[in-house]
């Protein structure tokens, strides 16, 4: 079966929503005006089978909204990340940060070249983000930079 990453536009809004709200994740800051930080993972239908967001903070973004469907090859997701540093690159960004609290996910996360890092050296700016303080509250976080 073939599939498409491409970026989300206006139209999509509602869709993104709809499938994050199924995979029980928050859509806080998933505006008209943030739409262009995500990116989608389609089958040949047009059916949303992933997602991956960021929220731009100047010379740095936070990876969110990660989200793919059962059945997605390790591939697909590969490709998801790669197109997302490509996105990154073209806003001007310097690095990119997520944030997990699933230690099973670290090994794929080092494999795509992001390091475990202390949470204190998140910079300050992201303490901005409701998105990023409700996941500081949260025990068992990790965090992880990838420099672009």
């Amino acid at each position: 079966m073939q599939t498409l990453i491409r970026r989300a536009n206006q139209e999509d809004l509602e869709n993104i929503r709809e499938f994050l709200t199924r995979a029980n994740l928050g859509t806080d800051g998933l505006t008209a005006e943030t739409i262009d930080y995500f990116l989608l993972l389609e089958n040949e239908e047009g059916t949303i089978r992933g997602s991956l967001g960021m929220e731009a903070f100047n010379e740095h973004g936070m990876l969110r909204s990660l989200v793919v469907s059962p059945g997605q090859a390790d591939k697909e997701i590969f490709i998801l990340f790669d197109q997302m540093v490509q996105l990154a690159k073209e806003k001007g960004m310097k690095s990119l940060f997520l944030a997990t609290n699933k230690s099973v996910a670290l090994p794929f996360f080092e494999l795509m070249g992001f390091q475990k890092i202390q949470r204190e050296t998140i910079p300050t700016e992201f303490y901005a983000s409701e998105h990023i303080r409700h996941v500081l509250n949260v025990d068992n976080s990790l965090f992880l930079k990838f420099s672009i």
